[in-house]
């Protein structure tokens, strides 16, 4: 890891609440599943058992965007909701579906439903 590589969430979403808030509701949910781990990379905080399996990243880091984070979750199959920004298919076993998220609010039951989904399917 590079020395200008963040190191926490904190660190990673500095001067954006409203992403780190998003982001520390998803880890909130998921450390109700059980044992997991967190990464902080340049651009997002990656969930995952074996393997990763839930991303939290800032749009407006890319392109622009008012909000303030996507919630990408990894399933084996492709889940049907028009909730989603976008799903794509990135390999035989994977779908990847992109939710936009304004508000942690938006990380309710149906959310927390898909999430521990990919938990369970991450092992």
């Amino acid at each position: 890891m590079s020395d200008d590589a963040p190191r926490s969430p904190e660190e990673l979403f500095d001067g954006y609440p409203d992403c780190l808030a998003i982001c520390r509701q998803v880890q909130q949910v998921l450390s109700a599943f059980g044992e997991g781990s967190v990464a902080v990379t340049k651009s997002q905080v990656t969930f995952r058992r074996r393997k990763a399996f839930a991303f939290v990243w800032r749009p407006g880091q890319y392109v622009s965007s008012g909000v303030p984070a996507v919630l990408s979750i990894s399933l084996p199959y492709e889940i049907a909701s028009d909730r989603f920004k976008e799903i794509a298919h990135p390999a035989p076993t994977v779908w990847m579906h992109h939710l936009e998220v304004r508000g942690v609010s938006e990380v309710d039951d149906q959310a927390c439903g898909w999430l521990a989904d990919a938990y369970d399917s991450a092992r």
